[in-house]
């Protein structure tokens, strides 16, 4: 036998072992999406409560059981979140807050705030959110409501990921990312609202503050709906590596 077909079987050899230590770590767990959907709500009240109670290690530990569960469904691939049809995309779809609704600790939604007197819709992270599986406070988007009024970046855009504060035992998710929105705008703005330029107005300036996300709900094909859609993968894809004004992602705050 050569090097080469020695190695290949020591490969496969550990292949074979990580898939077996697998299937006994989430043995446990729902083997298919019809049942992975309502464990996985149960994992979110379960989070939730945690969070409510500062528990961090308790919250942590319920985000490795989602990843698990992701990872099962995945054929014990790692690829949880690689497309909108990947388990981890499907799971936070199908547990997602109703639209304007706040959302538990661990369950993806947007709503809106105010601060300042400054409309803000958020769109908060799950329990896939990125670095959540370090990070104890969930990462979220900030978008402008009304891009002909000043706001929190001349983008009408700011994502809050990498969140340090200590936790915080009653904090819900409205409160806490109204507590960060008011910290950024008295901090790193002195106060100072900024106006959104022209450029980032485009296409938006016709819209009526709040009407995007029944728009795109009613009829995705209309081309506004499809050319919003555009703009939220790019956001979404911004925040996976963001750069640029209003996209600054290290963030250390007090919430009391």
């Amino acid at each position: 036998m050569t090097q080469l077909g020695f190695d290949s079987l020591l490969l496969a050899a550990a292949d074979e072992n990580n898939r077996r230590n697998l299937d006994r770590e989430t043995a446990h767990l729902p083997g298919t999406m019809e049942e992975a959907i309502p464990f996985y709500r149960l994992l979110i009240r379960q989070h939730h409560a945690a969070m409510l109670a500062a528990d961090v290690e308790t919250a942590m530990h319920l985000r490795r059981e989602a990843g698990l569960l992701a990872r099962r469904l995945n054929n014990g691939e790692p690829g949880i979140l690689a497309g909108e049809d990947a388990p981890g995309n499907v799971l936070a779809r199908g547990t997602a807050s109703a639209p304007g609704a706040v959302p538990l600790w661990g369950q993806e939604g947007a709503f809106d705030i105010e601060v300042n007197g400054v409309r803000v819709r958020i769109e908060i992270d799950g329990m896939f959110g990125i670095g959540s599986s370090f990070g104890y406070w969930p990462g979220f988007a900030a978008h402008a409501v009304d891009y002909l009024r000043p706001f929190i970046s001349e983008t009408g855009y700011r994502s809050f990921l990498g969140i340090h504060a200590d936790p915080t035992p009653g904090l819900l998710p409205d409160t806490f990312a109204q507590k960060i929105v008011a910290a950024h705008i008295k901090g790193e703005l002195k106060g100072k609202l900024l106006a959104i330029e022209p450029r980032y107005r485009k296409h938006t300036h016709f819209l009526r503050p709040g009407i995007l996300p029944s728009l795109v709900r009613r009829d995705p094909r209309r081309p506004v709906a499809r050319f919003f859609e555009r703009v939220r993968a790019r956001t979404r894809q911004r925040r996976c590596c963001p750069r640029g004004r209003g996209q600054r992602s290290s963030n250390s705050f007090r919430l009391l």
